[in-house]
């Protein structure tokens, strides 16, 4: 079974991609289709038996390389965290696939593009079911070559080709970062066996390593070359400038590399690696800060976009930010929550988004929208089932709301209790998260009002033609919808609930909410007892055996998520006289406060006076510019490295190369050659007396030459 679902989207990518003209567009179509929901089908069987039913293993399935002491299987790891990307890559890819069936009805080329995506989703399979680091780096690099292929796959487009190679180019600075971290790793370990390595990386924990003239603690420098690979893979900040411009792609592309595939590959593999993060605390200190940096960059920069796809793509890079603040905070399980939601709900906007730019004929400048919920209605209740669950929404002291209210909130209550437990960053982590969280708000309502709502501002005679998707294409968005308003509700408690002790097994900790609520029941929910006025009782018996268990960092001394709230999460005392693992009333009520202020100020701006956005926009003042411009980081890359790069080639080639080697080697020595010859063939005059003149010249030197010799 696991064998198809890996291999399933491989085989239909083959023989999709080759066989294209032997068996036709709609065959292809339905191979490809059929066996990613075959092996959607078996991914959630899978999931139960290995999350619920604890059947953990490992299938070898050949020896990959051996050289000496290194030695690689090519093996199928199957324990709860690569359950749960299992269903999420191969979920998503389904609908993606049969979404496409309306989407790219009229494209010439569906065989080549449905292969693609098969490439793709076997290209992550294989990365979350690696049980070894090579085999990771094999699925890494896979997923890079397809995003290549489906962000330029419209490649007459001078756009698409040129978004396709800046999408390549900067995840390869990444992936170095990642190829030096997988070789430091043997270096040090003497494996890339992910258990092997794990077990060794405790007794590592005072080794020292050189790079570039500099001495790093072994583990700190092998996770923040591991992190730099996650930093391009999931678009963080200074490495992220590729996500936006893969909207050039076909929009069921960017669904797909947004909320299954490319850019959850990064958190991935720091939840893979925790046992190396948890024992390097410079490192996930380092890691909080990027993730919270690219959190509030890119709520920023989405106030100011008017590509409907773009919007969404700076909210995808957003959410990855919680996510990696989280992870770097020791909230491990919290972080893959909000992946998993996060899956649905994105998938949802991205393909609601491709639903309005098919019904307004291509059209994906919202400036030139308007008025559609009318005759786009399903996709506009659709899209703000998406919105409500992107914005979290949800209320505190019932504790229910969409997908997006229990995982991201979890990620900000999480970050206030490790700030307040001592855990660096933490406090800004949380603070970050509630600002990124009413920005969210803010552009999230925007795209909404300036789409679906107030008056049409595009070309009339498109509005007279414009339609709702048809059932191919709304049937995957209603599946994802329901997704995204109970996907939080049904699993909160297995991924970060008092369920997550059993549910993650060795593959990550439980983290500290699960850990000191333990055996609480509904009780111990932070959402129900704060509202309640009930003061949490902490079962210690099982936190030490949680702590022992998930091979935390307390022997390093440093600060973990574990090891703080194992020192202060039950003492911890805050003003609404709460006591235990629990943030105060505030912090729960914070993240709805601004979530509601940033929809009224969607409402006040783009409903109630939707002239002040435009004039806004035209005055073109400061601010306007930088977020319009995306923090100028296109401009500074290019003036930078682009044209930096142009100009030390032009000197090693006009200078070094022209005037220096070619100027002063073949070019000089030709030209004095040359030179020389032009003179010798002005003697060859053509006269005999010059040449009898020239011998006798001659004879009487050599003659010279011998008396002045015999004289001598």
């Amino acid at each position: 079974m696991a064998y198809l679902i890996v291999f399933g989207p491989l085989l239909a990518a083959i023989v999709a991609g080759l066989l294209q003209k032997q068996i036709g567009d709609r065959a292809a179509q339905i191979i490809t289709t059929g066996l990613l929901i075959l092996s959607a089908i078996l991914s959630i069987v899978t999931f139960f038996d290995v999350a619920v039913g604890g059947n953990v293993r490992t299938l070898e399935i050949a020896r990959w390389m051996a050289v000496g002491d290194f030695e690689v299987s090519w093996a199928i790891k199957l324990d709860t965290l690569s359950a749960v990307m299992l269903v999420v890559v191969t979920s998503v890819s389904s609908l993606v696939h049969v979404y496409s069936w309306g989407y790219m009805s009229h494209d010439p080329h569906r065989a080549r593009f449905f292969a693609y995506l098969s490439l793709f989703t076997f290209a992550m399979l294989a990365l979350v079911t690696a049980d070894n680091f090579i085999q990771m780096f094999f699925g890494w690099e896979g997923v890079g070559l397809a995003s290549y292929l489906l962000i330029g796959f419209w490649y007459k487009k001078e756009s698409a080709n040129a978004a396709a190679i800046k999408a390549f180019v900067t995840n390869r600075v990444g992936d170095f970062g990642l190829a030096l971290g997988i070789m430091a790793i043997f270096f040090v370990f003497g494996s890339v066996q992910f258990d092997e390595v794990f077990a060794q990386a405790a007794g590592e924990t005072g080794r020292q390593l050189r790079f570039l003239g500099l001495q790093f603690g072994a583990l700190e420098l092998i996770a923040f070359l591991l992190f730099i690979g996650a930093m391009g893979k999931s678009a963080q900040f200074f490495l992220h400038v590729w996500l936006p411009d893969a909207m050039e792609g076909p929009t069921p592309v960017s669904a797909l590399i947004h909320a299954a595939t490319m850019v959850t590959a990064g958190v991935f593999l720091v939840c893979r690696a925790h046992p190396i993060f948890e024992l390097a605390p410079a490192t996930s200190a380092f890691v909080t800060v990027i993730g919270a940096t690219t959190a509030l960059f890119a709520a920023t920069v989405g106030l100011a976009q008017n590509d409907i796809k773009r919007v969404i793509a700076y909210s995808t890079c957003s959410q990855l930010g919680y996510m990696f603040f989280a992870a770097g905070l020791g909230l491990y399980s919290a972080a893959m929550f909000h992946l998993f939601t996060h899956a649905f709900f994105k998938a949802l906007l991205f393909l609601c988004a491709g639903s309005v730019i098919h019904g307004l004929h291509e059209e994906q400048d919202m400036r030139k929208m308007g008025g559609t919920y009318q005759v786009l209605p399903w996709t506009w209740i659709l899209m703000i089932i998406g919105t409500l669950a992107l914005t979290g929404v949800g209320l505190p002291i019932l504790g229910i709301g969409f997908a997006g209210f229990y995982s991201k909130d979890m990620i900000i209550e999480e970050a206030f209790m490790m700030g307040a437990a001592g855990v660096p960053f933490g406090t800004m982590a949380f603070w970050v998260g509630i600002i990124a969280a009413g920005l969210t708000s803010f552009y999230s309502w925007r795209l909404i009002f300036m789409t679906f709502h107030g008056k049409y501002r595009g070309d009339p005679e498109v509005l007279k033609h414009a339609h709702d998707s048809p059932p191919v294409m709304l049937v995957p968005l209603v599946l994802l919808a329901i997704g995204a308003l109970f996907a939080g509700a049904a699993f909160k408690s297995d991924f970060v609930g008092k369920g997550a002790l059993t549910f993650w097994g060795d593959s990550l900790p439980a983290g500290p909410y699960a850990e000191y609520n333990y055996g609480a029941g509904d009780a111990g929910d932070p959402l129900v007892s704060n509202a309640a006025g009930e003061a949490e009782h902490v079962d210690d018996a099982a936190v030490e055996a949680v702590a022992g268990d998930s091979g935390e960092a307390a022997t390093t001394g440093s600060a973990t998520a574990g090891e703080a709230a194992a020192e202060h999460g039950e003492a911890q005392e805050h003003g609404d006289g709460h006591g235990g693992h629990h943030p105060p009333t505030w912090v729960l009520f914070m993240p709805l406060i601004v979530t509601i202020l940033g929809f009224l100020g969607a409402v006040w701006f783009y409903l109630m006076r939707p002239e002040l956005p435009g004039r806004i926009a035209a005055r073109g003042g400061p601010i306007h510019a930088f977020l319009s411009n995306k923090w100028y980081f296109d401009e500074i890359y290019h003036f930078v490295f682009v044209r930096g790069a142009r100009g030390l080639g032009d000197l090693f080639w006009k200078i070094g190369d022209v005037r220096i080697i070619d100027g002063l080697g073949p070019n000089g020595v030709a030209g004095t050659v040359m030179a020389g010859a032009r003179r010798i063939a002005r003697m060859q005059t053509g006269y005999l007396y010059h040449y009898a003149f020239i011998m006798l010249i001659g004879v009487l030197g050599l003659t010279l030459w011998l008396v002045l010799r015999a004289g001598v």
